[in-house]
């Protein structure tokens, strides 16, 4: 049975394809809500209660359909005891962007205000 297809060798391969590793990339999010929902013991009703909504609207979320307000995205985080975390990086790294981050932020200091 040492060709036996394991969860972990299919996902590999699958990786592989690159829309199926953006369509991967991009559920993220949702998996991260679902399973924090499913390991606090809430069920769909149970948060949306919480967070002062209606399940569809938890379904919604947790399918990706409804990751469009972020607002509502922090109150059910607040309801699940977490934070939001977003963050914006370049599509590809750019020799201008890598010359960017290495150079170091200046330290601002006081300036002395001159009359003129």
């Amino acid at each position: 049975m040492a060709d036996e297809l394991t969860y972990e060798k299919y996902l590999e391969e699958q990786l592989k394809d690159p829309e199926f590793a953006l369509a991967w990339e991009a559920s993220e999010p949702t998996y991260q809500l679902k399973r924090l929902r499913i390991l606090k013991r809430l069920s769909q009703a149970e948060l949306a209660e919480k967070v002062g909504t209606r399940q569809p609207s938890i379904a919604r979320l947790e399918s990706g359909y409804g990751v469009n307000n972020l607002n509502f995205l922090r109150r059910v985080a607040e309801a699940l005891d977490a934070e939001v975390e977003i963050r914006l990086k370049p599509k590809a790294p750019s020799p201008s962007a890598r010359k960017a981050a290495a150079y170091p932020r200046p330290k601002r200091g006081r300036r002395k205000k001159t009359l003129a």
